[in-house]
């Protein structure tokens, strides 16, 4: 016997569960598919949450080090790492809770179990006691996100070769942590271990962190984590990584052919993510992926079958956990019949370090390829007084306009409360907003978005504090 639904999505991560309660909002009788035992998928279970816990928890710990510089004398700090995990545990219980409470209360039918596709218009789940579950369904909506790629012969043991999840979860902290790839995930890391003790190391292949970021920002970003103690090397390749009894000897190569072999406690591989494709039986019901086994789908989600979607990190697109949100939106509009839409040009990024770094819309990079011209306004933290007066006033703010129109085309900042500021100027760009429109608004004195004020400001050369 199967159960019939009017839409079930495949996948409880931030697209799916969101998908998920949206179809039910508009009126329909809707089922979601989790293997994970909680809702919420790898950001909020093993991703965002727990490591903006342990970002924030070990910033906290770094600051009260230096609490008797600023007259706050305190006894001697010490690290309860124990206690420390417990507290990011216990967030994530709280929030997949949470979407536990969301789904009951829009009636949406939750199944813990792994699902494929039988045929187009059935989903079969093998739940978490191994027993088999069929449902009929008219809409199929694949949210399966993705997981953490490996390097070839190294295997992950999340112990001493660890991915993301491994990192969020250590023991004890490493003496030595060396991380392969300069990108988000592995910065963000690098930072929470660095501050609660470990010598972390960087392999980049690249000659710059953070790939497809402003280069500028990219350049004071890692300047600013040097002077943090982080250690970089650059343009530099893993050749092997070798695992002993408890901890790894990692070959690498600089661009000099120079080989060295380097002995860490752990191994963070952070070298990107790959989509969750396999197992779904997509070829069978005759879906269709590209070379990078994403699944292809139109500007309405839609994927080689008319009744079967795709959202988030399965298809195209920056894997970040707000774009899936706003497609599995878009898609339940779209099903409905209404006018859902991704503005894919203002999809705002952000690192979780301290400082923080956030960027929205094209690079300076990107613009001179588009052969597009543009004018260039910038504002330093050192000058805004609300930074200053909290002795947290690195960094920059960007804004690049257009040079007829001045039409903001891409923001790019890095300092205090860069993640928050950074949603005043997706607005704004949402809106199609000029420089001039963020220079005429009134700002709060003092405030960080004082900087963001004066940064527009100044493409037209004319900022007050600078």
């Amino acid at each position: 016997m199967s159960e019939k639904f009017q839409a079930v999505v495949i996948g409880g991560g931030p697209g799916g569960y969101v998908c998920a309660i949206r179809l039910a909002q508009l009126g329909f009788k809707t089922a979601c598919v989790e293997s994970r035992g909680t809702l919420g998928g790898t950001c909020l279970n093993v991703g965002c949450i727990p490591s903006k816990s342990l970002l924030n928890l070990s910033e906290n710990f770094h600051k009260a080090k230096s609490f008797d510089q600023l007259g706050i004398e305190v006894g001697q700090i010490k690290l309860n790492l124990e206690k420390m995990m417990k507290n990011k545990d216990k967030a994530v219980d709280v929030l997949t809770k949470g979407v536990e409470f969301l789904f009951k209360k829009n009636k949406v039918s939750y199944f813990k179990g792994t699902g494929s596709l039988t045929k187009n218009n059935q989903v079969k789940i093998i739940d978490l006691n191994n027993k088999e579950i069929l449902l009929d369904t008219d809409k199929i909506i694949i949210s399966t996100g993705s997981e953490a790629s490996e390097l070839p012969g190294a295997k992950f043991d999340e112990k001493i070769i660890v991915s993301s999840t491994g990192a969020l979860s250590l023991k004890s902290v490493p003496k030595k942590m060396l991380i392969v790839g300069g990108g988000y995930i592995g910065l963000e890391m690098g930072s929470v271990w660095s501050r609660l003790g470990s010598e972390v190391h960087v392999v980049e292949f690249l000659d710059h962190i953070t790939p497809g970021m402003d280069k500028e920002i990219s350049k004071e970003f890692m300047k600013i984590l040097k002077k943090q103690g982080i250690n970089f090397h650059m343009e530099t390749k893993v050749e092997n990584i070798k695992k002993n009894s408890d901890s790894a000897t990692v070959t690498i190569q600089g661009k000099d052919g120079k080989k060295t072999q380097m002995e860490t406690d752990v191994v963070l591989v952070s070298v990107g993510r790959k989509p969750n494709t396999k197992n779904l039986n997509l070829d069978n019901v005759g879906v269709k992926l590209d070379s990078k086994m994403r699944v292809q789908v139109n500007k309405n989600f839609e994927t080689s079958i008319k009744n079967i979607y795709a959202i988030g990190d399965v298809i195209d697109g920056p894997m970040l956990a707000h774009k899936a949100e706003e497609e599995g939106i878009a898609v339940a509009e779209l099903i409905a019949g209404q006018a859902g839409h991704v503005n894919y040009d203002v999809i705002p990024g952000v690192i979780y370090t301290t400082p923080e770094v956030a960027t929205v819309g094209e690079t300076e990079e990107k613009l001179n390829e588009k052969k597009i011209k543009y004018k260039v306004g910038k504002f330093s933290f050192m000058a805004n007084s609300r930074a200053k007066a909290i002795n947290e006033a690195e960094g920059f703010v960007k804004i690049l306009a257009d040079e007829k129109t001045d039409k903001v085309l891409g923001v790019h900042l890095i300092g205090p409360h860069a993640g928050e500021l950074i949603a005043e100027m997706a607005v704004a760009m949402e809106f199609g907003a000029s420089s001039e429109d963020i220079a005429r608004t009134c700002h709060a004195h003092p405030t960080f978005s004082e900087a963001v004020k004066e940064a527009a400001l100044s493409v037209d050369k004319r900022a007050i504090h600078s």
